[in-house]
């Protein structure tokens, strides 16, 4: 595999509003699902040739570096913009390797993916979970497994991480669902929104938090209006995306309220929370009981 060139491995979040998390870490560099949505293709990131995977040269002994010098340990989170398991990490083990130095040190984390993979560094979660926040979560967009394989071509199907999700969670780790993006006039129904949170309940997630749309902008919003033409030949979707959304970023589904009710009085109904305050909350809220009672 191809290596790049890093000085640092953990970058500090300016907030830990987003899932908890303190820093945020990245061992590869581009990624190979193919989702077709992905804003991380986006050119402000300045990744060239992003279907192409490529690990960061000494990213374990950065880490371990960047570790040992951090006067408090915090929360770490993973798979903002690559994949921590892309096909190639079953060989490479950078991840599992950086969780166990994650561990090592006291530190929690927050990880996402879209591979059942994920499921092989269990032991390393329970691990992590006795000392410090641990949160496993999987990004579902589609309920049904041929609509995802056309918009995620080379990821694990969405019933593969469900199946993923409830071994986790029988495990008894914090998991949850990423409901994002929902693609607007292809995935945003009140059936594919209400089978996916369902599903998610039977899994056992604690959590689904969610975004009714999606971002374009730059190389990624040229790569996403093709795909939608290549993959849906003859139905226009993309000149109706252009028709309904211009050139905003932000392409929030038109059925976006109704959605948003479906949804929540579903999650509400079956114990599911969706607030983020609430999930940094319920993912901590062991470890804050544990603190206050030594003190």
């Amino acid at each position: 595999m191809e290596q790049v060139v890093a000085k640092s491995i953990l970058h500090r979040n300016k907030t830990t509003g987003w899932f908890g998390t303190d820093y945020n870490m990245n061992l590869y560099r581009g990624c190979c699902h193919g989702c077709i949505y992905c804003d991380s293709r986006s050119d402000c990131y300045g990744i060239e040739d992003f279907d192409k995977v490529r690990c960061k040269a000494d990213s374990l002994e950065l880490l371990r570096r960047e570790l040992m010098h951090k006067a408090h340990t915090g929360v770490i989170g993973t798979g903002a913009m690559s994949d921590p398991y892309n096909p190639f990490e079953e060989k490479t083990l950078l991840t599992r390797h950086a969780l166990e130095l994650i561990n090592d040190y006291g530190f929690g984390c927050v990880i996402l993916s879209k591979s059942s993979l994920m499921t092989r560094d269990k032991d390393i979660f329970l691990a992590i979970k006795e000392h410090s926040p641990m949160m496993c979560k999987m990004t579902i967009t589609a309920a049904e497994d041929e609509l995802c394989r056309l918009i995620e071509p080379n990821v694990s199907p969405s019933s593969e991480r469900f199946s993923a999700l409830a071994e986790l969670s029988d495990s008894g780790l914090f998991t949850g669902i990423t409901l994002m993006p929902v693609l607007p006039f292809i995935e945003d129904s009140e059936d594919n929104i209400l089978k996916i949170v369902r599903r998610g309940a039977e899994a056992g997630v604690r959590f689904i938090y969610p975004a009714f749309g999606v971002t374009m902008r730059g190389i990624q919003r040229d790569y996403f209006l093709k795909k939608l033409d290549d993959i849906f030949p003859g139905q226009g979707l993309s000149r109706r995306y252009i028709e309904v959304f211009g050139d905003s970023y932000e392409c929030t589904s038109p059925n976006v309220d109704r959605l948003w009710k479906c949804f929540t009085s579903e999650c509400e109904r079956l114990g599911i929370l969706y607030k983020m305050q609430d999930i940094i909350s319920a993912s901590r809220r062991d470890y804050e009981h544990e603190q206050l009672c030594f003190f």
